[in-house]
């Protein structure tokens, strides 16, 4: 027969033995959990932007909006009038054999992919470097689509062209 204590110590272990296996139960569903929302996470953001060309567009009675390119393409502020260079954004169409000149909603300006202040750009396109702004920056020019998320420079699901600016 086993002594009182002998009986304790194997109570005492079978209860943490229990609690062990509790917790790495808990641990292991929390993983399973932390994945499948991670799954989800990733279908919901390629379901909505851009798992398939139509679900990243705009569609009118033009057609279904593909791409959008601004013009000039690349830019010296030195070239231009008091600097400013003015940005005309044209658009191309599923089925269209020619683009079609388009009014971003959103224009901005980017330097190494990080939002700047060192170049501004109006609501019609009109951009100009700002005093000490040095080195080339990305304008960019968007034009949203069925799915609302938008990210900086031009990211995220809207249709952009971009263009080269380069201040003195």
């Amino acid at each position: 027969m086993d002594s009182p204590q002998c009986t304790n110590i194997l109570v005492f272990s079978e209860v943490r033995m229990d609690w062990l296996v509790t917790a790495v139960q808990i641990v292991a569903g929390f993983r399973r959990l932390q994945m499948s929302v991670l799954l989800l996470c990733g279908i919901g953001m390629l379901a909505g932007c851009g798992a398939s060309p139509m679900t990243n567009t705009t569609c009118t009675s033009t057609g279904c909006l593909q791409s959008v390119a601004l013009s000039p393409t690349t830019a010296d502020a030195q070239n231009y009038p008091n600097g400013q260079i003015q940005f005309a954004a044209v658009a191309y169409y599923q089925g269209q054999s020619s683009p079609v000149s388009v009014t971003p909603t959103r224009w901005g300006v980017c330097q190494q992919n990080n939002p700047t202040t060192e170049v501004t750009v109006s609501s019609s396109g009109v951009a100009q470097c700002t005093q000490g702004a040095s080195g080339t920056f990305t304008v960019f020019g968007s034009v949203p689509t069925t799915c609302n998320a938008i990210t900086n420079c031009g990211g995220g699901c809207q249709v952009t062209g971009t263009a080269q600016l380069t201040c003195p």
